[in-house]
């Protein structure tokens, strides 16, 4: 894996890629609003992952606090397997691609494996200031628990 991932108080990486329509997503002009929850994930169409996104999808008011937070998905994979799957799967927030330059913002936030290619399952809570405020990071196959996100987002 690439260096540790970035802890509770450390200033995110701010970046700027690609959602499954092609359109540019900076992490930046997203957090000058409402917080956003990055949610890293190794591929599009797995199992583990298709279940944590639908989960996020049929509770997406859970997750952005009802319009108080913003949900980015991020993977490795390109923009039109995105497209693709979030068609495929009807979800309704943004699935960015990390394609290429290949991980490099997955290798910002410290979740990327280099053996595999692939981003692990780093989840951060970004405030407005531009602040992490919440992490968690599961190995792979290890599906998330979400309830510590909920209690960060009603902590901002």
């Amino acid at each position: 894996m690439s260096d540790s991932p970035i802890t509770v108080g450390a200033s995110a990486p701010d970046f700027t890629l690609k959602n499954q329509h092609g359109q540019d997503v900076s992490l930046a002009e997203r957090t000058a609003d409402k917080p956003a929850l990055l949610v890293f994930y190794p591929f599009a169409w797995s199992g583990v992952c298709t279940g944590e996104l639908c989960g996020i999808r049929d509770d997406l008011v859970g997750f952005t606090g009802d319009g108080a937070a913003d949900v980015l998905a991020i993977s490795c994979d390109p923009m039109f397997t995105l497209r693709a799957w979030a068609d495929a799967q009807h979800y309704d927030f943004e699935l960015l691609s990390d394609f290429w330059p290949h991980g490099t913002v997955a290798r910002d936030y410290g979740v990327f494996n280099d053996a595999a290619g692939m981003a692990i399952r780093g989840t951060f809570l970004v405030d407005r200031s531009g602040a992490v405020r919440w992490t968690q990071v599961n190995g792979p196959g290890e599906a998330r628990d979400f309830a510590g996100y909920r209690e960060a987002l009603a902590a901002l």
